[in-house]
């Protein structure tokens, strides 16, 4: 048999199940770190319940990731997730999720790996959204999620360093209200969780910004100003609808 005979015969193999996002559909990529618990707890114990180095890690991976080859609008995260939303007019890969989902995962598994200095992986997963209205609802869903989910770590990492084990500061915390959990904070420790820094309790965003740059023109010799663009981080993010009015005014 030939080769091109045999190619054609076993390619199918892999295309046959090839699902393919439409065009007009948005997408966004979810990226969650596997086994990081683990991972930054126990191999490499970063402070609990937040430590900016591993923010910072994660700030690093999302860079990459926005300047990988594909095109996005917007690199969201929180805690160990990753956020990417694609510019509605990414064809790359022809849309296939099979490429989508692996070629991400590889890419922050493998930035951050090199960051760590260990191993680490990624999984990744397409959000299909057919409207823009959506895409703002994905997001603010993200958003919230980190607000609940630092709430719940800033309890349980002070129960759990005030001596208690890890069922037992779970079970201090079933059935509380986010007033109960505000009010254990600041009782036991002194805090007001409306005082801790955004980037802990909203997640951060990188987004692209356009910059002027003053440069020469090769051709004359003579001073001209150039427009760039460049990652603009941001770990104050706004609230509720501002929030929500942040990401509509990306997708106009």
């Amino acid at each position: 048999m030939k080769f091109t005979e045999l190619d054609r015969k076993m390619r199918v193999y892999e295309t046959a199940n090839d699902l393919v996002v439409l065009p007009g559909v948005l997408m966004v990529a979810r990226l969650d770190g596997r086994g990081f618990t683990k991972l930054v707890r126990e191999r490499h114990p970063f402070e609990s319940p937040f430590d900016p180095r591993f923010r910072d890690m994660m700030v690093e991976t999302g860079r990459h990731l926005m300047d990988c080859g594909f095109n996005f609008l917007l690199c969201y995260s929180q805690s160990d997730e990753i956020s990417l939303l694609f510019h509605p007019e990414e064809a790359c890969f022809g849309r296939k999720l099979r490429k989508l989902n692996s070629v991400l995962a590889g890419e922050a598994s493998a930035k951050f790996s090199l960051l760590l200095g260990d191993l680490a992986s990624f999984d990744c997963r397409i959000s299909q959204l057919p409207r823009s209205v959506d895409v703002v609802d994905y997001f603010r869903w993200r958003n919230e999620d980190a607000h609940r989910n630092a709430l719940n770590a800033h309890c349980y990492w002070l129960l759990r360093k005030d001596g208690q084990k890890p069922k037992e500061a779970q079970k201090a915390l079933d059935g509380l209200s986010v007033a109960d959990k505000n009010e254990l904070l600041f009782q036991k420790a002194g805090i007001n969780f409306n005082d801790l820094p955004q980037w802990e309790k909203r997640g951060w965003v990188l987004r692209w910004e356009a910059m002027t740059k003053r440069a020469t023109d090769p051709n004359t010799g003579e001073a001209i100003e150039v427009e760039r663009r460049q990652l603009a981080l941001d770990l104050d993010l706004p609230m509720r609808e501002a929030f929500s009015e942040m990401i509509r005014s990306l997708l106009s």
